[in-house]
């Protein structure tokens, strides 16, 4: 199983039009994590993709592009690549630069979004969702696999025979969907044998085992080697020396982001009992001491038999010493027993020669 985190890099929105003192601050803790992952020897480290105001990063490429220059090992990730609203041409241009920076190390998690500002802010309509995404991902996977394509489609221009620019280092860039809980997203993935993230931000794991199984069972009808198909679960995630500890840390942060997204949506109050179940041992909350994670990620392999692993920090409202000691306690003492229980190597990512 590989291990890695993910952030969505949550900031308090400062409303200025210049010298956002805030934001400068959390992009060089962000990189700052990035850094106390790889040295403390995990695998990955995934960026997610916002256009809010209470969001750091709309540009995941030139964050991993930072984080590479700075990182030797570790995996890079968009977590997740709003493709539906953004170019394919650019998106694959951007993490090739990536793959050449970093020697070889990107990764793009493609999905829809869990929130919808940016189709606006580039001129899409929400009502082609679904379409603007299916088009757009099978557009990427054409530009992953040839220098020159020729294609057509609804929604942009087409393109005769022209080649894309630069090329990656690896022989092709990993394209994972990223999805959380759609159905339909599950068979998608599995029916184009392409990598699968499920984001497990609600509810027990285990209710996510169906979906699961889908995902395998569409690529195993669709001709696709299920049993080696790569499967990520991606879960909140804060690890301290005691699990006391670690729940009194995590709930602030994790609370003001929940009521704040739950007064857009509905959602009653998130009360400190309800956190208190969320971290239980069949939870979907990662917080607790190093054994607590330890024992959570055992059980999501014999759950799942999944191949990867992304702790999503949350940044705003918490120390940032509080969160890279996570980061560390995670690749220094979770990673390695981890790795032992389950009879596997971290991975060694070296530089494409």
């Amino acid at each position: 199983m590989e291990l890695g985190i993910g952030s969505f890099s949550e900031v308090a929105p400062a409303h200025v039009a210049g010298g956002d003192r805030i934001a400068a601050q959390r992009m060089q803790e962000l990189l700052a994590l990035a850094q106390t992952a790889d040295a403390s020897g995990l695998d990955v480290v995934a960026i997610g993709e916002h256009h809010r105001a209470d969001y750091l990063v709309s540009a995941p490429e030139v964050v991993l592009g930072a984080i590479a220059s700075t990182t030797q090992r570790i995996r890079l990730s968009s977590a997740v690549t709003v493709l539906s609203s953004t170019d394919p041409v650019r998106t694959f241009q951007n993490f090739s630069t990536v793959d050449l920076i970093s020697g070889g190390r990107a990764e793009i998690i493609a999905g829809r979004g869990s929130f919808t500002e940016s189709f606006p802010l580039f001129g899409q309509n929400l009502n082609d969702y679904d379409a603007l995404f299916v088009e757009k991902l099978h557009l990427l996977l054409k530009l992953n696999e040839s220098e020159k394509i020729t294609w057509q489609g609804k929604h942009r221009a087409p393109i005769k025979n022209l080649g894309v620019y630069p090329r990656p280092l690896q022989a092709k860039l990993p394209i994972w969907i990223g999805v959380g809980g759609t159905p339909a997203s599950a068979v998608r993935a599995g029916q184009l044998g392409l990598p699968l993230t499920i984001a497990i931000l609600g509810g027990e794991p285990a209710r996510y085992v169906a979906f699961a199984d889908l995902y395998r069972r569409s690529a195993q009808e669709a001709g696709h080697d299920a049993a080696v198909l790569p499967l990520a679960l991606n879960c909140h995630f804060h690890v301290a020396e005691t699990a006391r500890q670690a729940a009194d840390e995590f709930f602030p942060a994790y609370s003001l982001t929940m009521n704040r997204i739950g007064r857009e949506r509905g959602w009653p109050p998130m009360s400190r009992a309800q956190f208190d179940y969320l971290c239980g041992p069949q939870g979907p909350l990662f917080v607790g001491s190093v054994q607590d994670i330890i024992d959570k990620l055992l059980y999501l392999d014999k759950l799942f038999g999944n191949s990867r692993f992304l702790g999503q920090l949350m940044l705003e409202g918490m120390p940032h010493e509080q969160v890279r000691r996570s980061v560390e306690l995670f690749g220094t003492q979770v990673a390695p027993a981890v790795r032992a229980a389950l009879g596997v190597q971290p991975l060694a990512t070296a530089a494409v020669s």
